[in-house]
């Protein structure tokens, strides 16, 4: 109970004083800072965009179960039990102070110390009620009853001050300045063609919504930058680096393309894919102002809190691929959850070593001469988005009704377009699926099989073929280093 009031007290102290650090959110936040090779695919596996959640709720519970180990040692060491809470405190000020600029060093210290201080105190009073006065004598009933009544009494302040302060804390991270309406682009994505949406119920639709695309990152609560501040910086091997405001950025030239990203932790099947259609400024317009030097070979882009993607410079020279600096989202100023002001988008590179978000700074560098945040954590330095297809409909383990069922879902080769989806059944001929009119090479396309079903237990398959002709493989792979590999399997009963 006494551990719990000083995890609630540090969560209420964060809500109400600016600059003041969530105690479990820096602890969380080192948690991921400080992750083994493997963890990240691990937990994605176990949890996928609950990741956050869980991490959270690992924390204070952690913290709980020290405290109550704490509490059993107070019984026959004071002084070691007032130790080990002032470690707790040290602990947590060390992971506040991880996260560098973003919470203030006396604020950090204070609001530790605080929550010792009101852990120590909230145990030598429940202590004080626990122990009968004379040596030897039972408690009470009056007394037992005082001491339980207390201490619900401290797990509600507890319970309430974490709550008041993580919705605070929520409340004003939410809390944007008005966000500037993003210019019409001058070149806009051309109308959906004819065709490129397939009428089945249940399939994932072409352009995924906003509030449906996938997130990961390691963010634990969601920044809130305001645009007002922001600004952009190019630097590294350019000739001319610069520092461009986001007033400025929304005033240059602006595209819009329809572009579909993955996160290299998704499954042979998964979900953390997804198309929309993003409205931003060419990356080599930025690149042709600050004038690339010969031997820069990789691009870094950097988040407001130092967080790094890198990827070869080579890969956005051509005019085959148009990395943008994304401000927009599906005709809507970019969510802070996809990266508010701006972020990167690089058609046919996983996200991890692309898709920068709250983008605060464009370097260019060497490939060999720096590795970018999830490299030396087990993944690959280059990462191209592997050719994938999926199934939708019906689901795993679904029982459908004989005759004609449709199988359907969706495939992609950013940035090389998808030509032919085809699907097997029950290590039968491999037959090719209908498939909507793509959009581009650098988007997915949904695509259809009407099945003539009948009764039995049936194994169904999916593989697509990619614009160059190379057929996604069978052979299976974790998604650590560099994607999953493999053919999306389902089982289908007919009765």
């Amino acid at each position: 109970m006494a551990g719990g009031l000083g995890v609630g007290v540090g969560e209420l102290i964060a809500g109400l004083v600016p600059g003041a650090p969530s105690l479990v959110l820096a602890i969380g936040s080192g948690v991921i800072e400080l992750q083994p090779p493997g963890a990240k695919q691990f937990v994605v596996d176990l949890f996928g965009e609950a990741d956050k959640l869980v991490l959270n709720l690992l924390v204070a519970a952690v913290a709980l179960g020290i405290g109550a180990a704490l509490g059993v040692l107070s019984l026959r060491s004071w002084r070691a039990a007032v130790a080990g809470f002032a470690g707790i405190g040290v602990l947590a000020f060390a992971a506040s102070r991880l996260e560098g600029e973003q919470n203030d060093l006396i604020l950090s210290a204070l609001t530790s110390v605080a929550a010792v201080v009101v852990a120590v105190y909230a145990l030598r009073w429940l202590l004080r009620l626990a122990t009968p006065r004379s040596r030897g004598a039972e408690m009470p009933d009056f007394a037992r009853r005082q001491f339980i009544g207390g201490a619900v009494a401290l797990a509600g302040v507890a319970a309430g001050s974490g709550v008041i302060g993580r919705i605070l804390l929520e409340h004003r991270a939410g809390r944007v300045a008005s966000v500037p309406d993003v210019p019409a682009p001058g070149a806009t994505a051309p109308p959906l063609p004819s065709g490129a949406s397939l009428d089945v119920p249940g399939i994932s639709p072409i352009v995924t919504p906003n509030e449906d695309f996938y997130r990961i990152d390691t963010e634990l609560l969601v920044p809130r930058l305001d645009a007002s501040t922001w600004s952009l910086e190019v630097n590294g091997m350019v000739d001319a680096p610069f520092t461009i405001e986001y007033d400025e950025l929304i005033g240059m030239p602006l595209i819009e393309q329809h572009v579909t990203i993955a996160c290299v932790s998704n499954e042979v099947g998964g979900r953390l894919v997804g198309n929309a259609k993003w409205r931003g400024v060419r990356l080599r317009d930025l690149l042709d102002r600050a004038g690339v030097q010969d031997g820069a070979t990789q691009i870094v882009g950097r988040a407001h809190d130092g967080w790094t993607a890198g990827f070869p410079t080579s890969w956005v020279t051509t005019p085959e691929r148009e990395a943008m600096v994304a401000v927009a989202m599906n005709d809507e100023p970019l969510p802070p959850d996809h990266g508010y002001p701006a972020r990167l988008i690089v058609p046919g590179l996983y996200g991890y070593v692309s898709a920068t978000k709250w983008l605060t700074n464009i370097e260019l560098t060497r490939l060999e001469d720096f590795d970018a945040y999830w490299v030396p954590r087990g993944w690959a330095k280059e990462a191209p988005i592997l050719t994938q297809s999926r199934i939708d409909r019906p689901n795993d383990g679904q029982t459908v009704q004989p005759g004609t069922v449709p199988i359907a879902g969706v495939a992609w080769a950013p940035d090389r377009g998808v030509s032919r989806v085809e699907v097997q059944v029950d290590e039968g001929e491999w037959v090719e699926a209908e498939m909507s009119t793509p959009i581009s090479d650098t988007t997915w396309v949904q695509w259809v099989l009407r099945w003539e079903a009948t009764g039995g237990d049936h194994q169904v398959k999916v593989r697509a073929t990619d614009g160059t002709g190379e057929v996604q493989t069978a052979e299976t792979s974790r998604p650590d280093p560099d994607g999953a590999r493999g053919h999306h399997t389902i089982r289908v009963q007919v009765a």
